[in-house]
């Protein structure tokens, strides 16, 4: 510490000076010397005092540090304390770990005077321009100051950044420094300056920052490399995510060829590092992002097509057949598979062709649905294998005519396990994950698709020995009813949800699964029962609360699709009925008046007299039918009254019970009103006979009233 001193001056014993007086003299000594050397060890001694005395060097030394980058550039020594000064100023110490609330202290410190440096934007230009210089010092020192600038208040510096002339293009050139702790904290800046802002990723972009970023994941090791390989893939996200225009120059520069090597995994995939399993996800999620369903069909068809021309949509179903990769990874393979087939029929076609590496080789969807309905694999993995399956479905009719044939009698092959059997297993198991998880498949591979809709209802199901086969359709309408069942056995929510939205999917807009359904007289009486009596959705998870919310709203609306299609079949078949009846009547009555006019030209009167009699007997018969429907509907109506008047009557009798019940009380609380006031009438007998003088409660009200009135006189008298 002998500069300090050698810099404020030597004090007399025992009149050390405070910390802010010390700053103070240096501040002082580096605005009034004329001497370099003076001021570099101002400014040296001020950065040790820095981090002790962050308050005082930050309120009285700022401004002269300022003045120091903008008159001394010449010297890259006393521009580097400077900058350090500057960064311990703005930037909470890293080394130590402070309580809670002097960690607050520390950030709003460092907020207020990153607040106070980017009040005046010329500050972040002239940082701009110090990051031109190449001494090592200097520009690392630049780099780290301008990063925790953009940490503390982003959108600010940004705005700046992105005004000044050439401020992107500066920091883009950290990529090319040969010096690695420059470049390694330059990709650190640029993930901060890139956050958020479509302008500045843009020209990031146009920079030639994807071939420099891929050559750097690439001199480090791809998948097996370190951190640096890391920040490299964060800083690619940052630039493509919901970036339309970037992912369109990162496919129009044939970058998606470049990727491939990344999943190149060989036959031992066991032990791999923290490092790697995080890499190889960033990777997948990159390839994620440009097939995501949020983009535009085209960009995500383009991409899509050029995945599969150059071999990456093969490497990732390699990835996805191989053993020993980490759970998460292949998790997270089987997503950005299901993306990059998704709607595209070429990769579709491709992926129902892959199969598992075993002996006999199964296909791939049979591999993956097989882990779906095992309840001893990880959720996320079953759900992961179901988005893949509604993705491989997506716009494909072929794809869910093949999964549909696996079910059906004429195909079912009793050797080998098929998509179909797993699931209609996965549908009825003990598991209600694995109910819930087959349901929905199966509603996909019914999705918009007539066809299968039908020959879906052609599979039969044996239930147990014995008993003649039931309808798949029928058997899980039967599971729906049993809901006792399934509350024994937890799963009663899971299970009824994915079985409903499998029946949505299938009754709509299906005439004849529509019929099939209303051939059994207990479904529509039992699906209103249950939407009238399950309000069960407070005592659910979070989770189950919304898909059955779902699920509880489509059934609803199609019970109303149900009930519309009913009533118009009944309202048909009265109509159909009524004609025939219509139809047979004038038929005869043709018939009769044909007869007529034969006899009436024969001249033989007794037979038309015979069938003037018949057509007379025959209207006669008409009109007792209809009378006698008549006749039916008023008794119909006349029941229907009855029942009402038992049901009014009976709440009749319940209300004059309650009536009675309630006069007995007021009774019984009288008499009991009158026993206390006699009571209370012998004990002021018994007091007065003592000697006592017994008080009225009105004579009690009477004094308590004049006392208030002389009250009220005093006060008046004393006003």
């Amino acid at each position: 510490m002998n500069y300090i001193w050698e810099a404020v001056g030597r004090q007399p014993p025992g009149q050390q000076p405070s910390g802010a007086e010390t700053i103070q003299k240096l501040c002082d000594r580096v605005a009034s010397s004329t001497l370099l050397e003076d001021r570099r060890d101002a400014v040296r001694a001020i950065k040790s005092l820095s981090k002790k005395y962050r308050v005082e060097v930050g309120t009285m030394a700022m401004d002269h540090l300022l003045r120091i980058l903008q008159s001394d550039r010449t010297d890259t020594e006393i521009l580097g304390y400077a900058l350090d000064t500057l960064y311990n100023i703005v930037c909470s110490d890293e080394e130590e770990e402070p309580e809670e609330n002097q960690q607050k202290q520390e950030d709003d410190l460092g907020a207020r005077f990153t607040e106070e440096f980017i009040g005046e934007p010329d500050n972040i230009t002239l940082l701009l321009t110090l990051l031109e210089e190449f001494d090592f010092h200097v520009r690392w020192r630049g780099v780290k100051l301008l990063t925790v600038l953009l940490k503390s208040q982003c959108a600010p510096v940004q705005s700046i950044v992105l005004v000044s002339p050439m401020g992107v293009s500066r920091l883009m050139d950290l990529l090319a420094d040969s010096r690695e702790v420059i470049r390694n904290d330059g990709l650190l800046l640029l993930q901060q300056l890139t956050k958020g802002n479509t302008a500045i990723q843009k020209i990031v972009a146009f920079e030639n920052a994807f071939e420099r970023l891929l050559e750097i994941i690439t001199e480090e090791g791809s998948s097996d490399g370190g951190i640096v390989v890391e920040d490299c893939l964060l800083l690619l996200l940052n630039l493509l995510k919901n970036n339309s225009s970037n992912q369109n120059f990162f496919k129009e520069g044939s970058y998606i060829q470049k990727m491939k090597p990344w999943f190149e995994v060989g036959d031992d995939n066991s032990g791999w590092s923290a490092q790697k399993v995080t890499n190889l996800h960033l990777m997948l999620q990159l390839v994620r992002v440009m097939v995501s369903p949020v983009n535009s069909p085209g960009a995500t068809a383009s991409c899509q097509k050029a995945m599969f021309q150059c071999g990456l949509l093969q490497q990732l179903c390699t990835i996805l057949m191989a053993t020993g990769v980490p759970a998460d990874i292949l998790t997270e393979t089987i997503n950005t598979v299901s993306e990059v087939i998704r709607g595209s029929e070429v990769n579709q076609d491709y992926f129902a062709s892959v199969n598992a590496p075993s002996n006999p080789p199964r296909p791939a969807i049979v591999v993956l649905l097989m882990s779906m309905v095992n309840e001893r694999q990880p959720f996320v993995l079953r759900c992961a294998v179901l988005y893949c399956f509604q993705c491989f479905l997506y716009k494909n009719h072929k794809g869910q005519g093949e999964i549909v044939a696996t079910l059906l009698p004429s195909t079912i092959d009793a050797s080998s396990m098929s998509a179909g059997q797993l699931l209609c297993g996965g549908l009825f198991s003990a598991d209600s994950l694995s109910n819930w998880c087959a349901a929905v498949a199966l509603a996909h591979a019914l999705q918009d698709n007539l066809t299968q809709k039908e020959q879906l209802l052609r599979v039969q199901l044996a239930t147990s020995l014995g008993k003649p086969p039931v309808s798949l359709l029928q058997q899980s309408t039967n599971i729906l009813s049993q809901g006792d069942k399934l509350e024994r056995r937890g799963s009663h929510v899971q299970t009824k949800v994915g079985l409903l939205m499998l029946l949505c999917t299938w009754i709509s807009n299906c005439p004849i699964a529509v019929m099939h359904f209303l051939h059994n007289q207990d479904n529509v009486p039992f699906v209103s029962f249950y939407l009238h009596t399950h309000t069960y959705t407070h005592t659910l998870s979070h989770t189950h609360t919304h898909s059955l919310t779902h699920a509880h709203s489509t059934v609803f609306v199609w019970l109303q699709e149900v009930e519309l299609l009913r009533a118009q079949l009944q309202s048909q078949s009265a109509e159909i009925a009524q004609l025939q009846r219509e139809k047979h009547h004038s038929v005869l009555c043709l018939c009769l008046c044909l007869c007529l006019c034969q006899a009436a030209a024969a001249g033989d009167d007794a037979v038309r007299s015979e069938l003037e009699s018949r057509l007379s007997a025959q209207t006669l018969k008409e009109q007792v039918q209809a009378l006698l429907e008549s006749k039916e509907l008023m008794e119909k109506e006349l029941s229907s009254a009855t029942s009402s008047a038992a049901i009014m009557q009976t709440e009749k009798s319940k209300l004059q019970q309650e009536l009675q019940e309630s006069k007995k009380e007021q009774d019984d609380l009288l008499m009991l009103l009158a026993d206390q006031d006699q009571k209370i009438l012998s004990l002021k007998h018994r007091l007065e006979d003592l000697g006592e003088t017994i008080e009225d409660e009105d004579d009690l009200d009477a004094r308590d009233q004049f006392d208030d009135d002389d009250d009220e006189e005093e006060e008046e008298c004393d006003e």
